[in-house]
């Protein structure tokens, strides 16, 4: 068990099976334009997490279930810290996409 995998209760995979259940909820890929294109779970956008203020302008509700990833978990727990201290309530660390076994899009 790496120190990521302390750091959120369950995988990416059940996560995402939540995800898709929950109507208004929204998935966050903060990794850099460049690595979401190669390969990103899909219904996630893309915030990097250097730029993660700019959710303001997409998420307007701060009690909107929002998902975080990233590729391995250190840049969506940083994310994750930076949106509470935004004010949102309801925001999960998933985890890393290294781990997700479902299907990817990729933009070419």
């Amino acid at each position: 068990m790496g120190v990521f995998d302390r750091l959120f209760k369950d995988d990416i995979n059940k996560a995402i099976k939540r995800f898709r259940k929950m109507d208004g909820a929204v998935l966050v890929d903060v990794r850099k334009p460049e690595e979401y294109a190669a390969g990103h779970i899909p219904g996630s956008i893309n915030i990097p997490e250097t730029e993660i203020e700019k959710i303001d302008s997409l998420v307007l509700h701060k009690d909107t279930p929002i998902f975080v990833y990233c590729l391995s978990g250190a840049k969506s727990w940083n994310a994750t810290n930076s949106l509470q201290t935004m004010g949102y309530t309801n925001v999960k660390n998933i985890g890393g996409i290294n781990k997700y076994t479902g299907k990817k899009e990729v933009y070419n």
